[in-house]
């Protein structure tokens, strides 16, 4: 599961020139615990702690069963609506959120990648951790 999030996020990045993502177990587990109290909770919101790091989630329902490709695939179809300039006017949107994803795993200032599936019923989620972050205002990802 680990070695195809980091490639499906690795593929992107070469697609968009930027550099490859390492794996890093801390990112890995901050990722985990974070999704398990998602998933414990059955809320949906990123981590309202200070910890320094980008954040992905992402979820699905249903009865079938979601490939690490399809879950990173999600954030890169964000592609569509992404427009090269400085953060955060890099939407076509004109809502930085609207790629905010994408641009997080595009972002060539970030090195270092974790992530955690969780599942529950017929959920499952999907938490990653990046570092250092990226969408940082006045800058280019």
């Amino acid at each position: 599961m680990e070695a195809r999030l980091l490639d499906a996020h690795n593929a992107e990045r070469r697609r968009a020139g930027a550099p490859p993502l390492i794996w890093s177990d801390a990112l890995e587990a901050e990722a985990r615990d974070w999704a398990r109290e998602l998933i414990d909770t059955g809320r949906f919101a990123h981590d309202p702690r200070p910890h320094g790091h980008g954040e992905n989630l992402w979820t699905g329902w249903g009865g079938r069963v979601f490939t690490p490709e399809d879950m990173v695939g999600d954030w890169i179809e964000e592609r569509a609506d992404y427009r090269p300039g400085v953060f955060p006017d890099v939407s076509r949107t004109g809502d930085w959120t609207a790629v905010g994803h994408y641009t997080q795993i595009i972002w060539a200032g970030t090195t270092h990648v974790g992530c955690a599936v969780e599942t529950r019923g017929d959920q499952q989620l999907l938490a990653c951790r990046y570092a250092p972050p990226g969408n940082i205002d006045g800058r280019r990802p």
